[in-house]
């Protein structure tokens, strides 16, 4: 996510996973979220309302538990 959005965040999210190779790292690839517009998403107190981000986050989120556990053993 980038608060520029268009390809100026695209840009910076590739040079992004550029540094992660350099450093070896490994980064949650999928399930990727996408998210074009943030008018309406959120309420006045900072929540979620976008019920598809919500669902893909929750996605993103068991498979990083899953990553984390697997890296465990």
């Amino acid at each position: 996510m980038g608060p520029g959005g268009g390809m100026g965040t695209s840009r910076a999210q590739y040079h992004l996973r550029q540094g992660c190779v350099f450093l070896d790292l490994r980064p949650l690839n999928k399930p990727e979220v996408f998210a074009n517009s943030f008018a309406g998403a959120f309420d006045a107190n900072g929540g979620l309302l976008d019920e598809k981000l919500t669902k893909i986050i929750g996605e993103q989120m068991r498979a990083l538990v899953a990553r984390v556990a697997a890296a465990g053993t």
